[in-house]
């Protein structure tokens, strides 16, 4: 049971990842070049995102969007609920990368006649990642430990198939251990490839 547990929690929390990532680098890019009305909205969603807990935001998208027509599945309001509420972590993460590079290199840049594109592509944006990566790969465990409230919206991941055991077998010492086992064996490697990618960048000579 754990192993179908464990894989479901992985694939539902890299998908919500994977999706965060992709809303926190529009939100950081509207926030860079402060679009004027989006860069309003934006900071509302970062704001109400990051100042609500999960489980809130959780049962607002299972429970309370079904009233207005909206019916989503249980796997799929917890890839929602992670996108939602990463995007504002990943949006400030990238923000600070972007806003860390200095305005000398873009005006460089551009005066050696290089587009806005091309500063973007080739100047800023693999420094301001490589900057990013700590912020990037905190935001990535922290994600993928905040999982553990999907059980109550009665997804089977590693929470909810631990407390079904010790409720069926009374078992709580060898639920739970297998629980810790189980996380560590997901969030580990996680944590080993952010550092080694971090020392990587470092030698490389960015995100210094």
């Amino acid at each position: 049971m754990y192993e179908k547990a464990a894989w479901l929690t992985v694939r539902i929390g890299l998908i919500g990842i994977f999706l965060s990532i992709i809303l926190g680098f529009f939100c950081a890019a509207i926030l860079y070049y402060k679009v004027p009305v989006l860069k309003r909205i934006v900071t509302a969603y970062i704001e109400l995102s990051r100042n609500t807990p999960l489980l809130v935001q959780l049962f607002f998208i299972y429970y309370g969007l079904p009233k207005v027509g909206i019916k989503t599945d249980a796997a799929t309001c917890g890839m929602i609920g992670l996108a939602f509420l990463g995007g504002s972590y990943m949006a400030e993460a990238f923000r600070s990368g972007l806003e860390a590079i200095d305005s000398i290199q873009t005006e460089s840049a551009l005066s050696l006649g290089m587009s806005k594109y091309q500063v973007m592509r080739y100047v800023v944006l693999p420094q301001a990642i490589s900057i990013s990566i700590p912020a990037f790969m905190a935001n990535v465990i922290f994600l993928m430990k905040e999982t553990s409230v999907f059980s109550a919206i009665s997804l089977m991941d590693l929470m909810f198939t631990a407390k079904d055991l010790i409720g069926l077998y009374y078992k709580t010492t060898e639920s739970l251990f297998l629980l810790v086992i189980f996380y560590l064996l997901i969030l580990l490697p996680i944590s080993i490839l952010g550092s080694l990618l971090e020392r990587r960048l470092r030698h490389a000579g960015f995100g210094s």
